[in-house]
């Protein structure tokens, strides 16, 4: 079939990643279903392209993701789908201790359930096509970050959930990739970070008093390292899209392939401190335990 005909969804189309993956798929010729949550944003991303459809869609909310299923249905017209990029997600940052259980379950909600919703929605338009589902993880599911434990776990289990759509759909002539940035050039940590310190964290003042300058340390490290254009990452999307035979997973960057193709075969302890070192994390980060009154042992 010829690429002008092609159609795709892209969740999170108003992220970084998302708008640059719609902007490049649109000059390619393909008809795009941009998964927003605001008019606004769908209508900034349409700009008056015909080709670019915006959608409403909130992939944590059942009846939204009914509702855009029905829409992308009516317009394809019995035609199918040609593919399905899963991108939309978000950052529940902070130590394990401090993190509110609410915001974990939103994480998990987000970044693994809701693409489980969305691919289920979809794939019967995109059976009709032997069509491609890309999932946009990252990295950090296969190297946990400190301080970014949630979102590591979040991406380790959607790793996984792809992993075994692409073993049970290869039979179906459905090809299924994976896509693993390191840190990419947007504004993901930044607005996470924000979105983090507006939520208190869970914890009593004392608890909280011991991470806080860990906190400062590892949102300044994130911001400060070294990110790849937008465009790397958008490059993979498209070949697990057009690709004759498209990969099973894309490593996207230079400090993902560092990360995943060695640091994961370091011992742990030398691969503990690299990481540690690297997100900011310091015996000094912890020094103000010092100044936290210490329980008496044994104390009658």
């Amino acid at each position: 079939m010829a690429p002008q005909s092609r159609t795709v969804l892209v969740t999170g189309a108003s992220g970084g990643i998302g708008s640059a993956t719609v902007d490049r798929l649109d000059r390619l010729g393909w008809r795009v279903f941009a998964g927003v949550r605001t008019t606004e944003a769908g209508d900034r991303l349409a700009g008056g392209r015909e080709r670019v459809v915006p959608v409403m869609l909130d992939i944590a909310d059942e009846a939204s993701i009914s509702d855009a299923t029905q829409q992308v249905a009516r317009h394809v017209d019995g035609d199918g789908l040609h593919g399905l990029v899963n991108l939309a997600g978000i950052s529940v940052d902070g130590p394990v201790e401090l993190l509110p259980l609410a915001a974990l379950r939103r994480q998990f909600e987000v970044n693994v359930i809701g693409q489980v919703a969305v691919t289920q929605a979809f794939l019967p338009m995109l059976r009709a096509t032997h069509g491609r589902i890309v999932n946009v993880g990252g990295a950090a599911g296969r190297l946990t970050l400190p301080m970014y434990g949630a979102l590591s776990a979040s991406k380790s289990a959607l790793d996984s959930l792809t992993d075994a759509l692409r073993m049970e759909l290869q039979h179906q002539g459905i090809h299924v990739s994976y896509i693993e940035p390191g840190a990419v050039k947007t504004e993901f940590f930044r607005t996470s970070g924000t979105a983090a310190h507006l939520q208190s964290y869970a914890g009593n003042a004392e608890s909280q008093k011991i991470y806080s300058r860990a906190i400062e340390a590892s949102a300044k490290a994130m911001t400060e390292s070294s990110a790849v254009p937008v465009d790397h990452a958008v490059r993979a999307i498209v070949r697990a899209l057009t690709a004759r035979h498209p990969a099973p997973r894309y490593i996207v960057g230079s400090q993902a392939k560092m990360g995943l193709r060695v640091l994961l075969h370091l011992p742990v302890g030398v691969r503990d401190r690299m990481l540690t070192t690297t997100i900011g994390l310091t015996k000094k980060s912890f020094d103000v335990i010092a100044d936290v009154e210490q329980p008496r042992v044994g104390a009658g």
